[in-house]
């Protein structure tokens, strides 16, 4: 999100957490300036592709559309998996597309030296393999 309120890094604020960009708190860009950090983005990854939990999700128009069911604040989509709440913001929802291709634009960014979340402790083995869609998710849809 914009602050139009605030200057400088502290414009910049991630949707999730209302926390202003920094060093050590990169973003990523998502639609109409849509922002994630990387302490959500690593809690998103962690609990929806580790763990496979979060908020269910329809398929269904675009966020700006009235409907049921939970849209993405990033991609303005209604997409049938799983989402990611912000324990902060309750409309804040990122979904599974949007977080591994985050996750994936923050890697090849040489500005950090990002790496994704490790698979928690407990974890199934299934959960803890890597997606093998990143890489055609990131070229089908960029943030």
């Amino acid at each position: 999100m914009h602050d139009p309120t605030a200057s400088g890094n502290d414009y910049f604020k991630c949707d999730f957490c209302h926390q202003p960009w920094s060093e050590d708190r990169p973003m990523i860009e998502g639609h109409k300036g849509s922002l994630v950090c990387k302490h959500c983005l690593n809690a998103a990854y962690t609990t929806v592709v580790h763990m496979t939990m979060g908020v269910p999700g329809t398929k269904g128009p675009l966020k700006d559309i009235p409907a049921q069911g939970p849209a993405c604040t990033m991609c303005l989509e209604r997409r049938e998996e799983l989402y990611w709440q912000s324990p902060l913001i309750d409309d804040a929802l990122i979904c599974r597309r949007c977080i591994r291709q985050a996750v994936t634009g923050l890697e090849r960014d040489p500005d950090y030296n990002y790496t994704r979340p490790a698979p928690p402790p407990g974890a199934s083995p299934a959960a803890a393999q890597p997606d093998d869609n990143d890489e055609h998710d990131d070229d089908e849809h960029d943030h």
